[in-house]
């Protein structure tokens, strides 16, 4: 008999979910379901833009982007992808079962389950190695890709940062020591923030349950994940991932406080590829928040620009 994927507890009212609403989709794992949210509408030869978040991020991470396309009139149908062990998505049943090759390939059944012969991929982080994994494999798939915060050298410092900090607060209870811890943490990627605004980022990862604890919106695996790495680890390069995007127009976007990928990294991607399009995006660290209009208007102008859609 199968054992069925993992369940998380999830609260139906979670705020940073609230305008994402989901439908499951089965992975090729039968136990196991992504979730996935589409703002938009799928028409026949529409190319949507696909969004997938970071390493043990979630579709909450592109609720400005949904927003502000939606102000600016953006023609581009957004599909959010919650993969396993993330958000609303199941947990994979072994933590062995984790990585971006799995999830390029649910990401590819996901795609053919909602009839999406072509589209942008949009990923941050772990979701931009995720991206470039999918183009390796189905290169007709990809009609654009953006790559946020993400290449073929991830930095190790951020790792190690991301398992500190998270560990941290599982040994915080109650209300005022969480949000003093989630500001804290948060507080140097995003210094123009306030603390409200704080700890609505907070909740994105986390749901706080009625004894004052901070409960994880991903599988905690992931992060026992990342025991073995140390701030000087030097991280094995995947060009070749990163070359297999040469198929298809590219736009490289990093925030300027991010520690996933060092500048120099950056500046090798947009070398090797000039005709991208390499953008900064001021006073930010890692996810990027996509809350300026400038922002959302440089990704509609690109996708129209490439032809995957009509910008307002």
């Amino acid at each position: 008999m199968k054992l069925p994927g993992r369940r998380r507890i999830v609260p139906p009212d979670h705020p940073a979910f609230a305008l994402l609403p989901v439908r499951q989709v089965m992975t090729r794992d039968a136990r196991v379901r992504a979730a996935v949210h589409i703002a938009g509408r799928l028409e026949g030869g529409s190319v949507p833009l696909v969004c997938l978040a970071g390493y043990h991020r979630n579709m909450s991470d592109f609720s400005a982007l949904v927003a502000g396309f939606r102000q600016q009139a953006a023609a581009t149908t957004l599909v959010l992808i919650d993969l396993p062990g993330r958000g609303r998505a199941d947990d994979r049943v072994k933590a062995a079962d984790y990585g971006s090759l799995a999830d390029a390939r649910d990401v590819a059944d996901i795609l053919a389950a909602l009839g999406i012969a072509r589209a942008a991929l949009l990923g941050q982080g772990h979701g931009g190695q995720v991206a470039m994994a999918l183009a390796a494999a189905h290169p007709l798939l990809v009609a654009a890709t953006l790559l946020v915060d993400a290449g073929p050298v991830t930095d190790s410092r951020g790792l190690v940062r991301l398992r500190n900090n998270l560990a941290h607060i599982e040994t915080l209870r109650g209300q005022k020591p969480l949000a003093a811890g989630f500001r804290r943490m948060l507080g140097g990627d995003y210094p123009g923030l306030d603390e409200a605004a704080l700890d609505a980022l907070a909740l994105r990862t986390h749901w706080i349950d009625k004894r004052g604890r901070a409960r994880p919106l991903y599988d905690q695996r992931l992060i026992e994940a990342l025991k073995s790495f140390n701030f000087d680890d030097v991280l094995v390069a995947q060009w070749p991932l990163f070359d297999a995007l040469t198929g298809a127009p590219l736009l490289l976007l990093r925030t300027q406080l991010t520690d996933q990928v060092r500048r120099e990294t950056f500046d090798e991607m947009a070398r090797r590829r000039p005709d991208a399009t390499a953008l900064t995006i001021a006073g930010q660290g890692a996810p990027a928040l996509f809350d300026q209009p400038e922002e959302i208007a440089a990704i509609a102008r690109f996708l129209a620009e490439t032809g995957v859609s009509a910008a307002a």
